[in-house]
């Protein structure tokens, strides 16, 4: 059948009758717990071009579209001094972390000023173009792209955003952090972390509808007792000397600038045996699930 016909199939000669005993047994591939070993490598191969280096892995999630989760594309930019490096991402928002340098973003008619340890966001729809003022800069992103591919969704390019541009300095993330570790701990403590949201995003904390993001840290010798949720969740490694975790029973040491999946649901708990505070950036669909009422938090 060719593609003209295929086009002019009557609507009831296109129905699908489904009627399996158990309508529940059937499901896309799941999700695994992996980390980027090659896309860190290829983001840290200081010298070479300005680049986007996605964290890509459609042919295990067999989805027609790049993914890192089903939810969720994450990439690296590594970016060289002299050079503008531009995009336009399908999605409904850009979140970056810089893991590097400084530098510039603009978008639209902001700029965001950034430098190493900064956070910002940016509505998605427009083109975002970055440049470095350092000899190199890298910088981590994650949008929701896979989910408005799945949707086959385009983005509102308007003045209307439905969040405006955010950029948390890592001078007032720092300051934030030394405050809330002067908090005592609890049996409900979760984690010593701050979750970045802004104000069109409340009653929520996540930084765009569906994709919350905290930085997420533990002291020397702690442990963050074991819990899971049903959102998947991206760990950004920033310092991770002698830190490790348990995925259910398997035990996976951080490196750092590698991103790990933690697939949803699955129990995991966080362990750093060095002499530095553990600090990683997290990324997690669980705003999507905050939404839906289905978070299924609960502790181990």
């Amino acid at each position: 059948m060719n593609i003209i016909s295929k086009i002019n199939t009557p609507p009831q000669d296109r129905a699908i009758f489904n009627s399996p005993d158990n309508v529940f047994n059937w499901s896309w591939p799941k999700v695994p717990r992996h980390k980027f070993f090659e896309e860190k490598n290829e983001a840290y191969n200081f010298g070479l071009k300005s680049l986007l280096i996605p964290l890509d892995i459609s042919h295990i999630l067999q989805t027609p579209y790049p993914a890192t989760i089903p939810s969720i594309l994450a990439r690296y930019i590594r970016l060289k001094k002299g050079d503008n490096l531009a995009h336009d991402f399908i999605s409904s928002g850009e979140i970056y972390y810089v893991l590097e340098g400084n530098g510039e973003t603009k978008n639209k008619d902001v700029i965001i000023n950034w430098s190493k340890g900064d956070v910002f966001c940016l509505p998605g729809g427009n083109t975002s173009c970055h440049s470095s003022s350092s000899k190199d800069s890298i910088l981590f992103c994650v949008t929701n792209e896979p989910i408005l591919c799945f949707e086959k969704l385009m983005p509102k390019n308007e003045e209307s955003d439905s969040f405006k541009p955010t950029h948390w300095t890592n001078e007032k993330i720092e300051f934030h952090l030394n405050e809330i570790y002067t908090r005592p701990k609890t049996n409900e403590t979760a984690g010593v972390a701050i979750q970045f949201s802004t104000p069109e995003t409340l009653p929520s904390r996540n930084t765009i509808p569906m994709i919350n993001t905290a930085l997420n840290t533990l002291e020397a010798g702690g442990d963050q007792r074991p819990h899971r949720h049903n959102g998947a969740a991206l760990t950004l490694s920033i310092q991770s000397e002698d830190v490790y975790s348990y995925i259910e029973d398997e035990k996976i040491d951080w490196v750092e600038g590698v991103v790990l999946i933690t697939p949803g649901t699955e129990l995991h708990s966080h362990h750093n045996r060095g002499s530095k505070r553990m600090k990683s950036f997290v990324v997690q669909d669980e705003g999507l699930h905050f939404y839906l009422r289905t978070t299924g938090f609960s502790w181990g």
